[in-house]
Parts: C-alpha cells; structure tokens; sequence
C-alpha cells in the first residue's frame, strides 16, 4: 500500500495567496488580494480550492475574465487539482477592506 505524504494546506494557502497578488485590477495598480478582494480561500483535502471573492463593482468591466483569470492561475499550481471562484457582493466591496499597503500605493494614507 502506497503511503501519501499529507500535503500542508497552510502551506498551499500561501502559494495560492502568491498567485493572487500577481493578479491585478486592470484599473488600479494593485493586486487584487491587497485590494480586499479576495474574501476567502478554502482547500479541502482533495487539494480543490474555492475562492470567495467580489469585484469593486457589480458591474465592473472584468466581470467576466478575471473569475476566470484566478481559476486558471490557481489550477496551474501544482498541487491543485481544481479550483472554482464564487463571486459574492454580500458584503459589498469598500475602501475599508483595503490593505494598507494598498492605501499606501494609491496614495490613500
């Protein structure tokens, strides 16, 4: 019987955290995970990921690609074997959920 070295999802985490903030708002020069956009990540133990995130605005002109941009760079991690974004407008997107270094950046603090 093969043995299977558990995978440590905290770690997997911070890879997929990486991978967000290589994501950019086409709008803002900021990631979106500094952005406060990313609402939450789930990994269960068959290395499926979930992202929980909004979008500035319901109507916001990447609506439609950049859900599909963080599928695609989240699956192209190795240990992930699938990812799905759900988008969620409750509760909705304000300044407040930004980092501070993404204040900082927009000249905001």
């Amino acid at each position: 019987m093969a043995t299977t070295t558990p995978v440590d999802t905290t770690e997997l985490g911070e890879k997929i955290v990486k991978v967000l903030k290589t994501i950019y708002d086409p709008e803002i020069p900021v990631d979106i995970y500094e952005l406060g956009l990313i609402y939450d990540v789930f990994v269960n133990e068959d290395l499926e990921v979930k992202i929980l995130m909004t979008l500035t605005t319901p109507n916001c002109p990447v609506a439609e690609t950049l859900p599909v941009e963080v599928e695609d760079k989240v699956k192209s991690i190795k240990l992930v074997k699938d990812a799905e974004v759900e988008i969620t407008f409750d509760p909705p997107w304000t300044q407040d959920l930004m980092s501070e270094e993404a204040k900082l950046e927009l000249g905001m603090l």
